[in-house]
């Protein structure tokens, strides 16, 4: 498969194409996931079809640079009434996503099936936009897509700092003086940017999942946001030249899905795997923390019964520290392990004292937690 990547000349332009989009979509989605507006590039992707359709019918083009302006048309109307609703009325911001996808998809919708029913076939191959034709990609495409995607990463470079504050702190970014609400346009307009040049290749049902999933994957592996930029361009990149090569394998196999599929892997693997965050990293930590508590928790009631003696070292029986702690769980592995750290030893069979370290360790403990619970005999 990967010597196709090379030598292939389909398989090399399909696969620059969705490597492009992936890069654009990652980095931009990262900011509609720190601003919460996932929902936002589904609005404006399905919100893309009528678009495509009008752009259609007044041009009879079906030249991807006049689909795509009709999409970014019908995006850029879809963002602005989803602001407006949810400025000007009580409707909350995803209400408002939610009219405008439904709207406006229905509306794309109908005009499709109105022109599907036409005598002429100069229509055919709209419905691809529903879920992308990666297969169509020529030069000229990948081109457009590479001239927009880059123009947007640079505008993206160059007002970084302004992208930053309104994304983190918009009410700081308004005491500063910055215009944030045109701040949040421009934002807005380069959503529509990724989503657009995306259509062709994962369609419009498919759209969001490339602006938001290699973002949601990048969060996992990193807190500042550069690099978590960079993480999700790279993860959007490798998400699409892996579909696009999988897609060469001769089953068939649609590359728009394959792309979101891959996509879908990486996330699955950063929110299992990821360092600080992976679910099994947390469970690992929460175990091990869990762990450690217990031990904790036994070394302290082996200190609060030996207090009541003459001695701080005085033996008890594990049978108690059993009630003391877990009847069911017991203590015996917690025993064992305060003994491999040299803070208990087993006086008998069923006997245990503390050590001298174990003394300190638990007088340590009972200050921190509790502030002490007395002077106590040595």
């Amino acid at each position: 498969m990967i010597e196709q990547l090379f030598s292939d000349y389909t398989v090399r332009t399909i696969a620059l194409g969705s490597g492009i989009l992936g890069i654009v979509s990652g980095a931009l989605g990262s900011f509609a996931v720190l601003r919460q507006q996932s929902l936002l590039g589904d609005a404006i992707s399905h919100a893309a079809l009528p678009g495509i359709v009008i752009a259609y019918l007044l041009t009879g083009s079906k030249a991807p640079l006049v689909l795509m302006l009709g999409a970014a048309v019908a995006g850029g109307a879809a963002s602005a009434a989803v602001i407006a609703i949810a400025r000007s009325t009580r409707v909350k911001f995803d209400t408002a996503l939610g009219i405008a996808l439904s709207v406006f998809f229905g509306f794309g919708l109908v005009l499709l099936t109105a022109l599907q029913k036409r005598p002429d076939a100069t229509q055919a191959g709209l419905s691809n936009f529903l879920f992308g034709q990666a297969s169509a990609l020529v030069e000229k495409d990948v081109l457009t897509m590479g001239v927009l995607g880059m123009a947007a990463l640079l505008i993206v470079l160059l007002a970084w700092k302004e992208f930053k504050i309104s994304t983190f702190d918009p009410e700081f970014g308004r005491a500063m003086g910055f215009p944030v609400g045109g701040i949040e346009f421009v934002l807005t307009s380069l959503f529509v940017v990724a989503i657009v040049i995306g259509l062709q290749t994962v369609g419009v049902v498919l759209m969001s999942a490339m602006l938001i999933g290699p973002a949601a994957a990048a969060r996992q592996w990193t807190n500042r946001l550069a690099g978590m930029v960079s993480l999700a361009a790279i993860f959007g990149a490798v998400s699409g030249v892996a579909g696009a090569v999988w897609s060469a394998t001769g089953q068939s196999l649609p590359t728009g899905p394959l792309i979101v599929l891959s996509m879908g892997v990486l996330t699955v693997v950063s929110f299992l795997l990821a360092p600080a965050r992976g679910l099994v990293w947390r469970s690992l930590r929460d175990w091990r923390n869990g762990r450690q508590l217990r031990l904790e928790a036994v070394l302290i009631d082996l200190y609060t019964l030996a207090s009541q003696h003459e001695r701080v070292d005085h033996p008890h029986a594990q049978a108690v520290l059993d009630l003391m702690a877990n009847p069911i769980r017991g203590t015996s592995r917690s025993l064992t392990a305060l003994a491999e750290r040299g803070l208990a030893r087993q006086i008998g069979p069923n006997l245990w004292a503390l050590t001298a370290a174990g003394v300190a360790r638990a007088q340590t403990l009972v200050q921190e937690r509790f502030g002490g619970i007395g002077n106590h005999g040595a």
